[in-house]
């Protein structure tokens, strides 16, 4: 089974290029069941909500989402929808591809529209402030439900939305703690050129998700001082450690680690040269202050806010978490980027 009425929530850089996949699979098999003559009269829709109706109505005009994904044209058949219950209404399946410190706002305000045991499937990646709960868990919490029933899922990998738009070949894995929802997503999203895997770790996919974005902050630090190759690989090597260490102690499973959500996506991020989190800490590592190289990033850099999470949850779990606390060191206590670098390398030598 796949699902065919599609509601896209979010209308930045990740919901577009869902957007764009997702009316590619629609044509797809509206051109199968020509073909085979198949008689269907219900409708098959992606539509897309955005929070501003105005943005979305220019993106709508210029069939371009020129702020969060310029370049790529959107595809004729994507409806463009602002009514907050009209994009509710017939839907088999929910995406949501709001920023994490914003989903809360949002899904309070459609939580009256939800329909009910619609799966509700998460593209966002970060952990909520004061809460510490994962994108999923935002969502359930809004709408009064347990975070693990069997609505919930994650899209996640190696995903970044420029490369999806221009129809590289990517990964990513759909989880959700019931198999048969993730392989309905599989389903889903797959394509020939977008390959999709399951998981029924959930907790692991998304805590993974979230955190890599605060070592990607770190590998571009490094690359703006100019550490070097070296430093880098240590960093992600050694990033990935207290990654899965974390996660571990929130019962996530260890085998997630290595996998495409947690080394494949942070390998991704911390290269990746038009990647949010590593660009941003690039310009922190060549000088920028924080607010500044914050000001020069068009999306929301998702590592920051994560960072004073992870921080929360670190001493919660009471996990060492060494790159994460010079991150936000850095970050929120105007700690320079050679102090933080040089405590790092005179940490108490040990067994890796």
């Amino acid at each position: 089974m796949r699902y065919e009425n599609i509601s896209i929530i979010g209308d930045g850089a990740m919901g577009s290029a869902m957007a764009g996949l997702l009316c590619e699979k629609r044509e797809e098999l509206n051109d199968k069941r020509k073909s085979s003559r198949e008689s269907r009269a219900a409708s098959h829709d992606i539509r897309i909500w955005g929070y501003d109706a105005e943005q979305l109505a220019q993106i709508r005009q210029r069939r371009e989402n020129v702020k969060f994904l310029p370049g790529y044209k959107l595809p004729k058949a994507l409806i463009f929808e602002p009514n907050d219950e009209r994009i509710m209404a017939g839907a088999d399946l929910v995406v949501s591809a709001v920023p994490c410190q914003y989903m809360r706002r949002v899904w309070g305000r459609l939580k009256d529209y939800v329909p009910d045991a619609v799966p509700i499937v998460s593209v966002a990646k970060g952990i909520e402030n004061d809460t510490l709960l994962r994108p999923t868990q935002i969502i359930a919490d809004v709408l009064g439900e347990a975070p693990l029933a069997e609505r919930y899922a994650v899209l996640s990998g190696p995903t970044i939305a420029d490369e999806l738009a221009r129809r590289l070949p990517a990964t990513a894995c759909a989880a959700a703690a019931d198999e048969q929802l993730a392989q309905q997503i599989q389903y889903t999203f797959n394509t020939p050129w977008f390959r999709v895997y399951t998981n029924t770790d959930i907790v692991g996919v998304e805590l993974a998700g979230a955190m890599k974005n605060i070592i990607a902050i770190a590998a571009g630090v490094i690359d703006g001082v100019g550490a070097g190759d070296n430093a880098k690989a240590a960093l992600v090597t050694r990033g990935l450690a207290e990654i899965k260490r974390l996660g571990l102690a929130m019962g996530a499973k260890e085998h997630t680690f290595a996998g495409l959500t947690g080394l494949g996506d942070l390998v991704t991020t911390c290269i990746s040269p038009t990647g949010r989190n590593r660009s941003f800490g690039e310009r922190v590592g060549r000088g920028q202050s924080v607010e500044d190289a914050k000001a020069a990033t068009e999306s929301v850099v998702e590592g920051i806010d994560t960072c004073k999470s992870v921080v929360g949850l670190a001493g919660k779990y009471n996990v060492e978490m060494p790159i994460t606390a010079a991150v936000y060191e850095v970050l929120f206590e105007d700690k320079s980027v050679q102090s933080a670098i040089a405590d790092l390398m005179k940490r108490r030598l040990k067994a890796e």
